[in-house]
């Protein structure tokens, strides 16, 4: 079946151009186009998912589905405000959802299907047209729920960075480097096991309880390959070096260093920060992308990698080598700093919100098949649920309190939203797409809706996900 639409760049309404049938029929604002209108115009983005073989270290290569036969995806570069059509292709089996992350596009072309989107069906293509009105780090991958599939979803390889050009870009550097991270081999773990030492080895936080499965890792990389796999990052002494780091895990939330070095954070979440700061590690959770500046002062041969030896020593790095130096990485170990969001925000109140809506996370322990539930005020999301009506251009406060020992990275699509308290201490100007609530942690989050129809909220551990830590909203 091939769907073929387009995104207005002025309201994000569709109309329709092609032949449609099953549920994409049903979007709204749909109308007929005759098909020779487009078909033959070739597309400014493609992306075809099917099959990757990815060579992430000398005897293991990882079979898995990719974008355009690669992993992570091809880097793809966009202007903002400048119109694109994409096509995509599915040559796998099963219908696939692809989300464009940090997008503010219409819920029709958002890649999910809690918010009815388009879909591609199997061995089908879909093509719109969509305009990227959020410059900076954003990035794509599949949004199919898993369950106990761990060969699909965010799971797989289907990932890649997506960047937008601002229109006007003053930054002043020598090297652009995109990174993006990822776990390989994923398994579940029952944490109960005594006869398997092994399975308790994992790479993130995790919240151990009574017959409870975890899903652990038994690889990690870095632009797909694992460290000392792949080709280093070359630099010279006195460059400035743009760093945009994705982490683009199924569940694991990362702390990442250069020893000797500090990253000049200037954007998180593709959004530029109010007050850029010199940090000497980074925190990512899942989805998560930090834009930094390191000026090359060290020269020699070191690892930008996990702060954790286990993971690091799992593939989690990749080399920084300058020019002249060949050797053995140096051994040093990194210095870690706690991460503080409001470090990178403007120290003032934010505007008063209109509405405070309290959201409460709390773990349901195991029932007997060990699976975990998680909730949002009490309930787990089921599809039957009625979404939670909120209305446009009202400014809600969010009041997250984690109630578990789990660190959760918070997302919410089709916007950003501004952090306005972490523990008490209020914040103001920092945009984010997600946002990483650390156990037991309080942290108040305000957005003002600015589009209409479904908007899904979750964690985006995709594990944490499937087992119920969701949440649909409808604005109206």
């Amino acid at each position: 079946m091939n769907c073929i639409v387009e995104a207005s760049p002025n309201n994000g309404q569709l109309t329709r151009r092609g032949f449609l049938s099953g549920a994409a029929a049903t979007v709204a604002g749909l109308a007929a186009v005759p098909a020779w209108a487009t078909h033959n115009i070739p597309a400014d983005v493609t992306l075809r998912i099917g099959s990757v073989k990815a060579d992430v270290a000398p005897g293991k290569t990882i079979l898995t589905t990719g974008y355009n036969g690669s992993v992570p995806g091809p880097l793809i570069r966009l202007r903002e405000g400048v119109p694109v059509t994409v096509d995509l292709f599915n040559d796998t089996a099963i219908s696939e959802y692809v989300h464009w992350h940090g997008f503010p596009l219409s819920a029709a072309l958002d890649g999910t299907m809690e918010e009815n989107s388009l879909s591609v069906p199997p061995h089908g293509h879909l093509r719109y047209r969509m305009t990227p009105r959020a410059a900076g780090s954003r990035w794509v991958h599949s949004h199919v729920m898993t369950m106990d599939d761990l060969t699909v979803g965010t799971y797989s390889g289907q990932f890649g960075f997506v960047y937008v050009e601002p229109k006007e870009n003053p930054g002043r550097y020598d090297q652009e480097i995109f990174l993006s991270t990822h776990e390989w081999e994923p398994f579940f773990m029952d944490m109960d096991d005594d006869d398997n030492p092994a399975a308790v080895e994992e790479f993130g936080e995790t919240d151990w309880g009574p017959s409870m499965v975890e899903v652990g890792y038994r690889i990690g990389s870095i632009n797909g390959k694992a460290l000392g796999h792949g080709e280093p990052i070359r630099v010279k002494k006195g460059q400035r070096v743009l760093f945009h780091i994705l982490n683009a895990s199924a569940t694991e939330n990362i702390q990442i260093a250069l020893p000797g070095h500090e990253f000049l954070v200037t954007a998180l979440d593709g959004n530029p920060v109010p007050r850029p700061r010199k940090v000497s590690s980074l925190d990512l959770g899942a989805a998560e992308r930090v834009d930094a500046i390191v000026e090359m002062s060290r020269p020699g041969v070191w690892i930008l990698g996990s702060t954790d030896d286990d993971v690091r020593g799992s593939g989690l790095g990749i080399l920084v080598e300058y020019a002249g130096y060949s050797n053995v990485a140096t051994n040093a170990r990194a210095t870690v700093a706690l991460w503080d969001y409001t470090q990178f925000g403007l120290q003032r109140p934010p505007q008063p919100a209109d509405v405070t809506l309290p959201m409460v996370i709390a773990r349901i322990s195991p029932g007997e098949n060990g699976m975990e539930r998680w909730t949002i005020n009490g309930k787990s999301y089921r599809s039957s649920d009625p979404p939670v009506a909120l209305h446009k251009n009202v400014r809600y406060r969010f009041a997250f309190h984690n109630t578990s020992s789990d660190a959760h990275p918070l997302h919410l699509h089709r916007s950003s939203f501004e952090l306005t308290r972490i523990d008490g201490r209020a914040t103001s100007g920092l945009l984010k797409d997600v946002v990483l609530i650390g156990a037991r942690q309080r942290i108040e989050v305000d957005w003002t809706p600015e589009q209409e129809g479904l908007m899904f909220f979750h964690c985006h551990n995709q594990f944490h996900m499937d087992c119920g830590f969701q949440m649909l909203f409808d604005v109206r």
